[in-house]
Order: C-alpha cells, then structure tokens, then sequence
C-alpha cells in the first residue's frame, strides 16, 4: 500500500513538471521577441494593441506615423478591403489589425508560405479594441495580395 501510494506520488510529480516545462517553452518561443507596429499617431487602439502583445512577452516597438503606416501597406500588397489601423511584424511576417493571440500562435508555430495574417477592419472586443464580441472573426492569410481563410 505504501509503495502505490509513493509510485502515484511520484507520477503526479513527473506530470506537473512536464506540464511546467511545456508551458514554459510555449512562453518562452514569443518572450522577448520583437514587434515592429506602424501606427497612426492618433490611434488609442493601436496603443491599446501593443499593450496586448507586450502582456502576451512581445517587444513591440511602435512607429507613429500616418504616411510610413499606408506606404507599409501597400509595398505588402495588403488588400484595401482587408486592412485595419495599424500593422505590425514578427518573425518575417505582417499581421494587419488586432489580431488575437491565437492566430498569431498558430502563424509562428506552422510558419506558413504566406505573406502575413489580417483581422480586417476594427471588430468590436477584438483583442485592444473596446466592446463586446458579436459574432465570428475571421483572420484571413494574404499571399501576393490575394486573401484566403487562414
């Protein structure tokens, strides 16, 4: 009775260092990581987008400017209809709007053929963005100015 007890001890010991040391890893694959956001001056989302990204351990790193926000866009061949306030990179790849951190995962972790991800226009409740989610978001993946579910 004794040794069971100790053996389900010791596996519950090995299980919670295991799941300490997965995690770990997820954190530290994004901590410290750079952003760069091109942003307008003006836009409070953008901020508030930032502080999103530097809770989830990203470096972000803001450039406020309206002219360099819009020349950004359009040298990434980012669609008119698929853009939002502000666009930031990490690791080689765009992400247009407030993308939540789900997708952004999902991007550094399949590491796509693709140009970068977009969360178009400003959804209410999306991640920085004030409100109350209503409905789905659909993040879509732009390759060559052409958009597709990502």
């Amino acid at each position: 009775m004794k040794k069971t007890f100790i053996f389900i001890i010791g596996i519950v010991i090995v299980v919670i260092i295991g799941l300490f040391f997965v995690l770990s890893i997820d954190k530290n694959a994004v901590s410290g990581q750079e952003v760069i956001m091109y942003k307008s001056p003006s836009c409070g989302c953008c901020v508030s987008h930032a502080g999103y990204l530097r809770g989830e351990g990203f470096e972000v790193n803001t450039i406020a400017d309206d002219v360099m926000a819009q020349t950004v866009k359009n040298q990434n061949n980012i669609p008119l209809n698929m853009r939002s306030c502000h666009t930031s990179f990490i690791s080689g790849y765009f992400v247009e709007g407030h993308v939540p951190m789900e997708a952004i995962d999902k991007l550094l972790q399949e590491r796509p053929d693709i140009d970068g991800i977009t969360l178009p226009n400003m959804p209410a409740g999306s991640p920085g963005m004030p409100g109350v989610k209503s409905g789905e978001w659909i993040i879509y993946a732009i390759k060559n100015g052409q958009a597709s579910e990502f």
